[in-house]
């Protein structure tokens, strides 16, 4: 929803990068932490489809998994090129990323399993009975949600998305509520990484700075 404002094709979402580039890191930012969770997400989701439909529900996850390792990948490339409109104008990466775009890699081949694998896991949910049809249906509108580099925001991510999260937030509530409660030493454990992780980039970042 940050980024709704600009047009959906990298050269616009370049200059928009460009003319606001707290808003744009923002926006990706987000949208990758979103992707990251929805790894465990998707494992649970799998474990419970799993109980009445091992096939649909490791096929389900196995595709939806190897979809969000392309999405990662993407997110990559959309940090760099951002770099790139920092580090020269957005004239220059403009034609960077035109002249690579589209180009062949790995992770082209992985970008179709997502989309099927939405759909595999929305038929699990509804045939082992964990979703009813009206949840299992919005999890499978995820699969019109766009794949790529620097893709903005149009009412087609809107309501995928917004099936996405009719579908899976209940189920979060009701982990939290009715699931074990982690062990101190898993807590401390997150704890660690996330302190690791932070002081790691805010010593980048002075590293970056100018004297």
């Amino acid at each position: 929803m940050l980024r709704i404002r600009f047009n959906f094709f990298f050269p616009d979402q370049l200059a928009a990068y460009n003319t606001h580039p707290t808003l744009m890191l923002i926006s990706y930012s987000l949208f990758l932490i979103g992707t990251i969770l929805l790894f465990p997400a998707v494992l649970i989701l799998v474990q419970l489809i799993s109980n009445k439909k091992p096939r649909l529900g490791f096929w389900g996850g196995l595709l939806v998994i190897v979809g969000l390792f392309a999405r990662a990948f993407h997110s990559g490339v959309d940090h760099f090129a951002f770099q790139i409109v920092r580090s020269t104008d957005v004239d220059v990466a403009t034609n960077l990323v035109g002249d690579f775009y589209g180009m062949f890699h790995v992770v082209n081949i992985l970008n179709f399993s997502i989309f099927f694998g939405w759909i595999v896991l929305a038929i699990g949910a509804y045939a082992s009975k964990v979703f009813g049809w009206f949840r299992s249906l919005a999890l499978g509108v995820m699969f019109t949600l766009a794949l790529g580099v620097l893709k903005g925001t149009n009412m087609t991510t809107i309501i995928s998305l917004t099936g996405l999260c009719i579908a899976l937030l209940p189920l979060g509530v009701e982990v939290l509520i009715n699931g074990s409660r982690p062990k101190l030493k898993t807590v401390l454990f997150y704890v660690v990484i996330i302190v690791l992780v932070l002081g790691s980039w805010l010593f980048m970042s002075e590293m970056e700075r100018p004297n």
